[in-house]
């Protein structure tokens, strides 16, 4: 007995070789599962209900797996909906399955997983659940930070998808979900062994960056049994090693040995990976089941407006100056105007723009890129603001200044970019979950062309 998962590709949206994909779906396969969603673009995304990846890109990628959904019976589970996987995400992704249902002519049975958090219900029991943030750099508690917050979604588990499932939906749109938990749902209500089966979705979730030469825009394969795993490239110009495959336990890891989902972990301590011909297979990996059962909730605030100035210098004498330079900038917008709540931050390209403090080369190279930022409640105040540092640094003078022309070359007119909204992250915590469903609101909807 075996169950067989596809992965086409590591985020709905960035695309994969539509000939490989249809050849793999043609062989056989049980679910198709894509992750959809990531916080690494930041917490924009979250605050705005905007996707980070294109309409039309995403619309390309569902088109082929929709018609694999109604030729072959094989439902399709995305999770993170959208980038975020907020209410706003999901009904995006809604949005164009709609359309596409209507252009294929075909009728799908979708079920709908919202994760958005309920704030005012979760502050009234906060005090009677366990909860601990998952970073040092709040200093608010977090019923305030809850409070203040734009938005907040729960990264739920596998029993929200599994539930759809139970009700014979063809498509599960799913908010935010824990990158694993599309594709360690099937296998986990088909009573393979936990621990396998999020390890593979583990490896799984990133379509073939697991593979080699990796890609975050093909896909693989797994094929679990009950004391193994295997996974293997779609795209049969790819390869998978142990090398390639054993590593992914780093990716975005703190402990390579622990991959957590609500209620426990995968526990890799004791796996073994074996190699031959382009396979990987995977064994030993177990489940092992925590109390209280916790959940990461992420949450942003809004912060104001962004205005954004790119520049370059190529003068060591301003260039060895910089740092000056742009504190009596800084110092000299506060006396013309008053900064007030306004916040203004600079990276230096070619020095350590990168890494900041934390660079431990810091020497300039004979040219640097220059990036202002300015962050104020009001867009026209950060315009203002952006304005007026950017024409102190281009006119600045220091002894020993050999011209009174610009000190920075700007590649662009205008100069000045407006940057949008701007949100911070205001929960990053864990919460306990009393109920594997609370978090989640379920729907079933029929989708018809």
């Amino acid at each position: 007995m075996e169950l067989r998962i596809l992965s086409p590709t590591a985020i709905l949206g960035y695309g994969y070789p539509v000939e490989a994909f249809k050849n793999t779906v043609r062989e056989g396969v049980d679910v198709i599962a894509v992750d959809a969603g990531s916080t690494d673009p930041g917490p924009y995304y979250l605050g705005s209900g905007k996707p980070f990846t294109s309409r039309d890109a995403v619309k390309r990628d569902l088109r082929h797996m929709i018609q694999a959904v109604k030729e072959y019976g094989v439902p399709l589970i995305i999770g993170s909906a959208g980038g975020a996987g907020a209410k706003p995400h999901v009904d995006w992704t809604l949005d164009i399955i709609h359309e596409l249902a209507g252009e294929l002519g075909v009728k799908l049975r979708v079920g709908i997983i919202y994760s958005d958090i309920d704030r005012r219900g979760l502050l009234e029991s906060l005090n009677e659940r366990t909860h601990e943030p998952l970073t040092t750099y709040f200093e608010a508690p977090l019923s305030q930070r809850l409070e203040s917050s734009e938005r907040v979604v729960a990264q739920v588990g596998v029993e929200p998808i599994i539930k759809l499932l139970e009700e014979d939906v063809e498509v599960i749109v799913a908010g935010r979900t824990v990158d694993t938990a599309p594709f360690a749902a099937v296998p986990w209500m088909k009573g393979y062994p936990k621990g396998l089966s999020v390890h593979l979705a583990k490896i799984l979730e990133c379509g073939a960056l697991a593979a080699e030469p990796g890609s975050g825009s093909d896909g693989m394969v797994g094929v679990i049994r009950s004391s193994e795993f295997e996974v293997y490239p779609m795209n049969p110009s790819r390869r998978a090693t142990l090398i390639s495959v054993s590593e992914h336990a780093l990716y975005e890891r703190s402990d390579p040995y622990k991959e957590y989902l609500p209620g426990g972990y995968a526990d890799l301590s004791r796996t073994v990976y074996e190699e031959a011909d382009g396979k990987v297979v995977v064994k030993g990996t177990e489940w092992v089941s925590v109390t209280p059962r916790l959940v990461k909730l992420e949450g942003v605030t809004r912060v104001g407006h962004r205005y954004i100035v790119i520049g370059g210098a190529r003068d060591p004498g301003f260039i060895q100056r910089l740092d000056t330079v742009m504190q009596e900038a800084i110092h000299n917008v506060e006396n013309l105007v008053g900064l007030g709540d306004c916040r203004v931050y600079y990276r230096v390209y070619g020095r350590n723009g990168v890494m900041g403090a934390r660079e431990p080369t810091s020497t300039p190279a004979h040219e640097v890129g220059i990036l202002i930022e300015t962050v104020c409640s009001s867009r026209e105040k950060a315009k203002s603001v952006a304005s007026l540092v950017r024409s102190t640094i281009l006119h600045y003078g220091w002894p020993g200044r050999k011209t009174t022309a610009g000190n920075v070359a700007f590649p662009f007119s205008p100069s000045d970019f407006y940057g949008g909204e701007v949100y911070e992250w205001s929960v990053w915590d864990l919460v306990e979950e009393r109920d594997p469903l609370e978090f989640s609101k379920l729907e079933v909807l029929e989708v018809s062309g």
